[in-house]
């Protein structure tokens, strides 16, 4: 879910809270917390708790937090950020007096809602709000098992096994809590805890059941695979498993992990972020507004089934991320946690009182996270994840919305410092993910946690230790906003190279970031993706490679694949893409709804676009393998080289250093340049390593990836504050990358030519060989003279493709020689009428012959 805040300049004050009164403060706290609540075990230790917290705030007058020394700046918000320290010590002191440690408290799960022990179903709520409490459900023909209350407001409830030994509770049968609140009103309300819950089948406006869920274990999934180490590079492919379907209807776990991991694993991704998996009663809100925080989407299936979706990932070598909320929780009482605010006071409440545990533009509660309570909940829920589902991590979903009081609704984030630290901050929120983060660190050091953080606050992706709030990365939110406007407000003639740059490298360096171009904000209905911005209507037209490419197409595909390298290379640590955009996906997503009469049209993914080798969107999806492939083989995405050396709004190019590549971005829409002068980081040969005019992403095969790119020394002892430069051909509308040859490259090269030649020879009989024989007629016997030596001509379009190129372009044919191209999406595929004897390879030589020859 988006966060609220905007990229633009204001002007706030910042408060310092004065030291007395922090200490204060802090003891305030500690009796509140202590009076309500100080410890599950019984602990009563008052006056030891007050003292605790009154020697730690002192100490903080003193000690150093590392924080000071990462960002020396962040001294002069030093009252707020050991405020912040102090409080979170405090917290977690409490915490570990009462129970032992943080990882402890987090086992909520083990005591709360439904557990087995001794032969008994014991069931479990906390609900100090209701005056009275009964259990019901299809195990008593839903009548009262009355529950009793303890001191801290829990109630339960046990229930001793049959005389046969079976549960009292059987296994998936539908469960409520009834319970009277002081007003003397009754509610039925589904577990807080529950782990499954549904709603009856084709019932409109039904409310959904809890469930017990314990299978016996001839049925529970057992786990085959170990999770995978942290990947080195982490390239996050985001999904909906409901929506990841071609059929008009919900998909299944099941779908999702037989037809949509192999792609995601194929394409060279390295983890997974899956989104909506915690229950949402109303499925539009893209999982965003949950109603049951422990229970999985009964959508697409059981909780086994899901299981068994992770355990796959993780047998691909897939690190599986939860796209986790715990910013806010659906208003929904009826069928969510909601239903457990009875009017009582936030001392007593899952959420905060009045305005502050209501959040106006979503709609939605405010959770509140000073509550010892709240904070076994929310930890609790963490672990659950991490235990029995074996997620390798989480997302969290609209982290600026917890960081302030504001929740970055009409709040300015310019990126001074007192924007973030002050009385604006929520330090609550800000403790809990700093536990929050500690706690899966320490039960899974490999775990990558994420914020989805709009404002930039620093010290968001520091660790705990140093008193940051202990996220790894944050996503860079920025990005896709500056894609959009440019796209819509701004001729890509007229971008200005300099702005482009300052947005993708505007971020805290000491602070890992999620690169991406666009997610699932601007796939949404009443948004556009960067593909829709980009071919409009010729999405629907003009797609297939069968017909001639008009200006709308070539221009599409080519800023399409440049604006993904270049936020890739750019903007990030890591690269985010979400379901379909990486090929550019037709269509906006639209769930069902009334007002689109609950249809599924719009809800789901038209993989046949891309796997017709005849599409464009085929072409597109090649052109994101190459990019994950590229970032296999250099690891440019996690390196820490970055320099952009040269900005030049005359001729719009960049040329940019990212770890052993050199990246040339010519944006011009018509201007080729020949002898371009780039900036080498060392003397040598430098190869063609990856490049966007490639025939088979979609490119007009204007660069000779056999040319060698010698480096001379800089004339005036500096070349774009290098000392050597190499030349390169840049034709308009690519990107090309460079890299320095090796013995590896050398011999790896070798390889392929000795492929390549035998892929020749046997294609030499097949329409994919007359392709070949007539890109190479068109190729110099000789490469072009001079210290750069790239083999390409004008670059007016009827540029020179070189040889190996075309070789690979024949191999590939030629395993298609003989058959005929289907069409599977109708309109869009508008070519699929043309007919050749000589197959798909034949169609596209003797066309390709056509366009030329009108030259």
């Amino acid at each position: 879910m988006r966060s609220l805040g905007k990229q633009c300049r204001a002007n706030q004050v910042q408060h310092n809270v004065p030291s007395a009164a922090r200490i204060g403060a802090a003891v305030g706290r500690s009796c509140f917390q202590t009076r309500n609540r100080l410890a599950g075990s019984g602990s009563r230790h008052h006056a030891s708790t007050i003292l605790r917290a009154v020697a730690e705030a002192v100490q903080g007058e003193s000690k150093e937090l590392a924080l000071y020394s990462v960002d020396p700046q962040l001294a002069d918000h030093r009252e707020h950020l050991d405020y912040r320290w102090n409080h979170y010590k405090w917290v977690k002191g409490n915490i570990e007096q009462a129970v032992g440690s943080l990882d402890d408290f987090a086992k909520g799960f083990e005591s709360l809602g439904f557990v087995r022990k001794d032969g008994k179903t014991i069931y479990r709520e906390w609900a100090p709000g209701a005056k009275a409490a009964a259990l019901i459900g299809d195990f008593n023909n839903w009548e009262c098992a009355w529950m009793q209350k303890d001191e801290w407001g829990v109630w339960s409830v046990e229930l001793p096994d049959g005389p046969d030994g079976s549960p009292a509770i059987p296994h998936n049968s539908r469960v409520k809590i009834r319970m009277q609140a002081h007003g003397d009103w009754w509610c039925d309300r589904v577990p807080a805890w529950i782990k499954y819950a549904t709603v009856p089948e084709g019932e409109m406006g039904a409310k959904y059941n809890g469930v017990y869920w314990d299978p016996p274990r001839g049925e529970k999934h057992l786990w085959r695979n170990r999770r995978p180490k942290r990947p080195s590079s982490l390239k996050i492919y985001e999904a909906h498993v409901g929506m990841s379907g071609e059929d008009e209807a919900v998909s299944t776990y099941a779908q999702f992990r037989d037809e949509v991991l192999p792609r995601i694993k194929k394409q060279g991704y390295t983890a997974i972020q899956l989104m909506a998996i915690q229950e949402h009663a109303y499925y539009a809100s893209f999982g965003y507004h949950v109603t049951n925080p422990f229970a999985i989407s009964s959508r697409s299936g059981t909780p086994e089934d899901l299981k068994s979706l992770i355990d796959a990932a993780h047998g691909m070598g897939l690190v599986v991320l939860l796209d986790v909320v715990h910013s806010h929780i659906s208003s929904n009482a009826d069928d969510g946690l909601a239903g457990f605010d009875m009017g009582q006071g936030q001392e007593a409440n899952y959420f905060r009182s009045g305005e502050a545990g209501y959040h106006k533009q979503w709609d939605s509660r405010i959770l509140n996270y000073g509550h010892w309570e709240v904070q076994r909940y929310l930890l609790s829920n963490l672990r659950y994840w991490l235990d029995e589902f074996q997620f390798d991590g989480f997302r969290f979903d609209g982290v600026t919305s917890m960081l302030y009081h504001h929740h970055g609704i009409d709040t300015a984030f310019s990126g001074h410092y007192h924007e973030y630290f002050g009385p604006q901050a929520d330090v609550e929120a800000c403790v809990y993910l700093m536990m929050a983060n500690e706690v899966i660190h320490k039960l899974h050091p490999d775990a990558i946690t994420i914020a989805e953080d709009v404002s930039g606050m620093p010290t968001l992706c520091r660790p705990v230790s140093e008193g940051g709030l202990g996220f790894d990365y944050r996503l860079n939110m920025a990005i896709p906003d500056t894609w959009i406007r440019l796209l819509k407000h701004v001729r890509d003639e007229d971008w200005e190279m300099m702005d482009l740059v300052n947005a993708l490298c505007n971020r805290r360096y000491t602070e890992k970031t999620v690169a991406y171009a666009e997610s699932h904000d601007q796939a949404l209905v009443g948004d556009k993706t960067i593909a829709m911005w980009l071919f409009d209507a010729e999405m629907y037209t003009n797609m297939s490679t069968l017909n001639e490419s008009t200006p709308v197409t070539e221009r599409g595909m080519a800023l399409h694949k440049m604006i993904r390298m270049v936020t890739m290379a750019l903007g990030g640590e890591a690269w985010l893409n979400f379901m379909g955009n990486e090929f550019g996906h037709p269509e906006w997503l639209d769930f069902p709804r009334e007002g689109n009469e609950w249809s599924h049209k719009h809800c789901r993914r038209q993989w046949s676009l891309v796997d017709t080798d005849h599409m464009r969107y085929h072409q597109l999806n090649e052109w994101d393998r190459a990019m994950m492939e590229l970032d296999e083989k250099t690891g440019f995405l996690s390196s820490s080289t970055q320099w952009v050396t040269a900005i030049d709004q005359e001729r719009q190019v960049l040329v940019a250093e990212r770890g052993p590549l050199v990246f040339v971005w010519n944006w011009h829409p018509s201007e080729d340049y020949e002898g371009l002068k780039v900036a080498a980081p060392e003397p040598g040969k430098y190869k063609v390593v990856m490049d966007s005019d490639a025939w088979h992403v979609g490119g007009q095969g204007r660069v000779h990836w056999d040319g060698e790119h010698f480096t001379q020394p800089a004339e005036d002892g500096k070349f774009n504050e290098r000392d050597q430069y190499f030349q390169v051909f840049a034709p308009s509308r690519t990107v090309v990358a460079y890299m320095k040859e090796t013995e590896d490259m050398r011999q790896q090269q070798q390889q392929q030519q000795q492929s390549q030649s035998q892929s020749q020879d046997n294609a030499a009989a097949s329409s994919g060989g007359r392709f070949s024989a007539y890109i190479q007629s068109r190729t110099p016997a000789a490469p072009a003279e001079g210290p750069y030596r790239n083999g390409s001509g004008s670059g007016n379009g009827n540029g020179n493709g070189s040889s190996s190129e075309g070789g690979r372009f024949a191999a590939y044919y030629k395993s298609r020689e003989g058959g005929n191209s289907s069409s599977s999406n109708g309109a869009a595929d508008n070519g699929a009428g043309y007919s050749s004897s000589g197959g798909d390879g034949g169609r596209f030589a003797d066309i390709i012959k056509q366009r030329y020859s009108k030259r």
